[in-house]
């Protein structure tokens, strides 16, 4: 086995396979208060977030992922602590995630410390804005729904 090949198991492991398969939050919203999709032109990747916020924190999510296994293990990791954050706790877990991929940074920490399973997708560029699609969704949708209430 060639080291890239070593590399690429790493990358794929049956820990990521396990959470690609078991994504919570799965189901679409029926009227959430926002609904953001996003695309990774990379990859062609895609996500469809729904929320509802109330109090400042997001009370429903629902989730469509259709992702390579990273983007899928990413989305099971963010969706999981998802009811209950503040749109600040959202852009810290994106950002702490963002910035363990793009510049060594350390792993999020709680309640986002799973990531460190996606650790070795550091080096691979390519795969970073599908790791990146929920996290990135999550905060453009908050951000939606707090404009929403504000102009209601």
């Amino acid at each position: 086995m060639s080291e890239r090949d070593d590399e690429m198991m790493k990358l794929y492991s049956q820990r990521i396979l396990a959470l690609a398969s078991a994504i919570p939050h799965h189901q679409r919203l029926d009227a959430p208060d926002a609904t953001i999709m996003k695309r990774s032109p990379l990859c062609g990747s895609t996500v469809t977030v729904d929320l509802d916020v109330q109090d400042g924190r997001i009370s429903q999510f629902g989730q469509d992922v259709k992702a390579c296994a990273l983007g899928q293990a990413s989305a099971a990791i963010f969706a999981e602590q998802a009811v209950g954050l503040t749109l600040e706790q959202a852009r810290e877990g994106r950002d702490a995630l963002r910035a363990m991929l793009r510049d060594e940074g350390p792993v999020p920490a709680a309640p986002f410390d799973g990531y460190d399973v996606l650790e070795p997708a550091r080096t691979y560029r390519n795969r970073h804005a599908s790791i990146l699609l929920v996290p990135d969704a999550t905060v453009a949708a908050m951000e939606a729904a707090q404009k929403n209430a504000a102009a209601s």
